[in-house]
């Protein structure tokens, strides 16, 4: 996965209720698909072991296609709740038509542990499939920085809470 993130005016003014603002941020989430072949192979177990074959994109309905030895699954990518979701629209084992829900239950932790409560009210704006793989944007204004309950320890991220 590739991010690429403008950020601008940011203002720092340290108080009991925030270390300060920043004006916006706009990103942008590129996922190719061998990323999101990866990335399905890593976090879930039911689908993930079968997805041996090519990921293919199609632009024109907006769905991926995942192919393995003995069976495929189509998702559509869709903004759920304010982050990224992968819906299944099709799933198939050795040519027959399977349920989605177990599948669909996964691909839904998988997306909200990468996608969902963002810090400093991200949220996402658009999703489209490319020729290449997925793209998202993503953007927050006016975002206030949470103030520290203590001073971060040497190599300790402030906002390692989020």
């Amino acid at each position: 996965m590739k991010v690429s993130l403008d950020i601008r005016d940011i203002k720092l003014n340290n108080s009991n209720n925030s270390q300060g603002s920043i004006g916006s941020i706009n990103g942008t989430v590129t996922w190719s698909a061998d990323g999101i072949k990866q990335s399905i192979q890593d976090a879930i177990p039911v689908l993930g072991k079968f997805v041996t074959g090519s990921v293919t994109t199609n632009t024109s309905d907006g769905t991926v296609s995942l192919k393995g030895l003995l069976d495929s699954a189509t998702v559509k990518p869709q903004i759920v709740n304010n982050g990224l979701s992968l819906q299944v629209v099709s799933l198939t084992a050795l040519g027959s038509t399977m349920s989605t829900g177990t599948v669909q239950k996964n691909l839904d932790d998988l997306t909200s542990k990468a996608t969902q409560n963002y810090p400093l009210g991200i949220h996402a704006d658009s999703v489209k499939v490319t020729d290449s793989g997925v793209e998202a944007t993503f953007s927050t204004s006016n975002a206030t920085i949470p103030a520290t309950s203590s001073q971060p320890q040497s190599g300790q991220d402030c906002f390692g809470g989020f």
